[in-house]
This record gives structure tokens, sequence and C-alpha cells, in this order.
């Protein structure tokens, strides 16, 4: 049971957490139920990182348990930003931006191993950069910042979607 989460997991989880996200930037999220989130995700990205290392030891998978690790680094810097009184905004933006590029770099590696269709790596890591741009060049203009939001979302879970049907077969 656990190595089919491991194995699908990512495909449910990444465009929730996009989803999640969004909704917290609409105000339909807690601050309080954003900051259990955090730690929540830290707790399954350690437990990942950990138990994974044995199966993701070289090749992109390497790469992938690389941007997990990172990703907890960067999740818990989001934890302790929504901790922080008042909030860290800076520490919430590093976890924000993180977690918008660091699978772009993963993708781009898939792509460059496999013999994966382009559109679902490099377009995925093309999609997701542009959506970081256009969120963090929003300035408070919800609008782009709820289609930044989206097309991070979107790239992501082409790519992560893909790999899991991929990691099957």
């Amino acid at each position: 049971m656990l190595q089919r989460f491991r194995a699908n997991g990512p495909a449910l989880l990444v465009p929730l957490a996009w989803i999640v996200v969004g909704a917290a930037h609409a105000e339909y999220v807690s601050l309080e139920a954003l900051t259990i989130a955090h730690g929540v995700m830290a707790v399954i990205l350690a437990g990942f990182v950990v138990l994974s290392w044995s199966d993701m030891r070289s090749g992109a998978l390497r790469t992938w348990w690389i941007i997990v690790a990172i990703g907890f680094v960067i999740t818990l810097s989001g934890l302790i930003g929504l901790l922080s009184t008042p909030l860290n905004r800076g520490l919430l933006r590093v976890s924000l931006s993180g977690w918008m590029l660091l699978p772009a770099i993963g993708f781009i590696d898939t792509g460059r191993r496999s013999g994966a269709v382009p559109l679902t790596t490099f377009g995925a890591a093309v999609i997701s950069v542009a959506g970081t741009v256009l969120y963090f060049i929003s300035g408070s203009e919800m609008v782009l910042i709820f289609a930044g939001l989206a097309l991070v979302g979107v790239g992501q879970t082409i790519g992560i979607v893909d790999a899991v049907i991929r990691y099957q077969i």
C-alpha cells in the first residue's frame, strides 16, 4: 500500500496542493488550515525522502529525490513563515516560488533522459515557469495571480501525471 501511494500519490497531491494555494489566495482557506497543511506536507515529504532513497539513487529519479528533499526544506520555510508573528512573507514567498520552480527542473531533466512526449516534460516546465512569472509580475491583480497559479498547477499536473503513468508501465 505504501509503495502504491508513493508511486501514485503525487498525481493527486500536486493538483490538490495548487487548488489549496488558490483557495488560500481567495481567502477560502484559513491561516490555521494552511499552517496545518504545511506541517502535514513537511511530514509527508520527510517520510518520502527517507523511505524513497533506496529506490531513487540514479537518473531522473535521483533528480526528483533531490527536488523533494529541497522541497522539504522550503516547505519548512513556509511553515516557519506561517508560524511567525507577524507572518514572515519573505519565507512564504521562498516556499511558494520554490514549489513553483523546482518541479520544472525535474521535468526538464526527465525530458532530457527519457523518450517522453516533449509536451509532458519540457512543455510542463515552460507552462510552470510562465505561471510563476505571471504570478510574480501580477502585483495585486487577482485575475493575474489566479491565472499564474492555474498555469503552474496545470503545468505541474501534466508533468506529474505523465511521470506516474510512465512509472507504472
